[in-house]
């Protein structure tokens, strides 16, 4: 029987809310995902608090996380040296992400570095991440189209992938920044890339509009992706979409088409509707 990874990425769902959520709200709900059986939980991430202000309180939900039942391990997102040297002092984070666009625009933007730069700073945390016991998550911005008017395709795509790979990138995920991948798209890159780069672990970041996620979903894991991200819900997402309907991919959705398809995911349903409760008292109170 087939098995996928599911990354659960409450993260990705908070960081966008004005609204403080309080500290201990936070590593409740973290807390109840961690009994779920996700394979990883992108929990927080070290960036500036003026960047990412509902961030700042990272390394003190940490510290809160009872983490002595739960198999899942921790990811945090960092995008630069400093945010890699802070979250490399807790020994409790497996994973360390970082987002990497292949359009320059949204580099700027989302990181105020140009790719050169930006790949100058990868190859740190590589150092850094290596000598740390830690691995690295990186994120391809931009993965399956670009809305911003840089050259995009899917060579360009490949080639971004030869580069980190050379980097020494293991795990590869590849982002649907802003919605606006198609079926035919995913599947091609997946089927290229994942026999090609076998020592890689790629993944699939897919945003989506709500009548959307099925297909993508569908192409990504019928291509050989076995790497998959969600948010409860479908919250968050990125903040630069055009499209207020553009959201995270669905977690229940995901579960409910690998159910179909008769696929493991280690997910426990009971504690899923635990934690699905959770999320829905958090992001109707703050959003």
């Amino acid at each position: 029987m087939q098995q996928v990874k599911i990354i659960e990425c409450p993260r990705d769902a908070m960081q966008g809310i004005k609204d403080w959520i309080p500290t201990k709200q936070k590593v409740q709900y973290i807390q109840s995902l961690l009994r779920c059986g996700f394979d990883t939980i992108d929990f927080g991430s070290f960036v500036s608090p003026k960047a990412i202000p509902q961030m700042r309180d990272t390394a003190e939900v940490l510290s809160n996380l009872d983490l002595s039942a739960t198999q899942s391990k921790l990811l945090a997102i960092i995008a630069n040296l400093r945010g890699a040297q802070d979250a490399v002092k807790h020994p409790e984070i497996d994973y360390l992400g970082y987002p990497f666009s292949i359009s320059e625009n949204f580099q700027m933007r989302n990181t105020h570095k140009t790719i050169s730069e930006s790949l100058e700073i990868l190859q740190e945390i590589l150092n850094i991440a290596e000598k740390n016991n830690k691995e690295v998550v990186a994120y391809l911005s931009m993965g399956f189209g670009n809305p911003y008017g840089d050259p995009w395709n899917v060579d360009i795509v490949g080639e971004w992938t030869e580069k980190l790979s050379a980097m020494g990138v293991k795990i590869l995920s590849l982002s649907d920044t802003v919605g606006s991948s198609t079926p035919d798209i995913i599947s091609y890159l997946f089927t290229n890339l994942i026999p090609k780069y076998p020592h890689i672990e790629f993944g699939a970041h897919l945003h989506t509009t709500p009548n959307a996620w099925h297909e993508k979903i569908d192409a990504a894991y019928k291509a050989g992706c076995r790497r998959f991200d969600g948010a409860i819900q479908g919250f968050g997402g990125c903040p630069m979409a055009k499209d207020d309907l553009t959201g995270n991919m669905p977690t229940e959705k995901m579960l409910s088409y690998f159910t179909a398809e008769k696929v493991l995911s280690n997910i426990n349903p009971m504690s899923f509707e635990s934690a699905h409760n959770e999320a829905t008292k958090i992001f109707t109170k703050y959003h």
